[in-house]
């Protein structure tokens, strides 16, 4: 006789009424509130930017770059300069260990000339008047070749003599 019930199932499964098997497995929402929570702390990236500031005698700068970021994320990074001083030709340098397997994609403003000097990228921005400020925003994204993070400096010149520097690192996840 043919049962009512597919191959394998019989009248007592259909009707088991325990506590358990009549809703969903709390262990689930458990590791499911566990994963909201850490990604919360930021410590799997995303959050806010730190800013670190370098105070000189002939200029401020401000480095605005996020810390923790993701393999194939975009991201910005922020360099603001405040000469205290006249600045005969505002360069920002970077190192190249920095930006080691990213891709930037867009800097603005565009720097009047640019080039690779002394083991730096330099963008050259021309004369900045005491009182002035110069603000350039980095936009890149991480290659997936760079795993666990990287390290370097920006650094504002004027000309060839350094006027501050601020040593960043930046932690990649896969």
């Amino acid at each position: 006789m043919a049962s009512a019930y597919p191959d394998g199932t019989s009248e007592r499964l259909a009707n088991h009424r325990a506590l358990l098997h009549r809703h969903a497995n709390p262990f689930s929402f458990v590791v499911l509130g566990a994963i909201l929570l850490l990604a919360a702390t930021g410590l799997l990236g995303g959050g806010r930017s730190p800013v670190e500031r370098v105070e000189a005698p002939g200029a401020t700068m401000t480095v605005k770059l996020p810390r923790t970021l993701r393999s194939g994320l975009f991201f910005e990074t922020e360099v603001t300069v405040a000469a205290k001083a006249d600045i005969a030709d505002a360069v920002i340098a970077i190192s190249p260990s920095l930006w080691q397997d990213q891709t930037i994609n867009s800097q603005i403003p565009s720097a009047e000339s640019e080039e690779f000097k002394d083991g730096v990228f330099r963008f050259h921005y021309g004369p900045l008047k005491a009182g002035e400020t110069l603000h350039a925003k980095f936009d890149g994204q991480i290659n997936p070749p760079l795993t666990w993070g990287t390290a370097g400096a920006v650094i504002v010149l004027d000309g060839e003599r350094e006027i501050a520097r601020v040593p960043l690192s930046i932690r990649v996840l896969p």
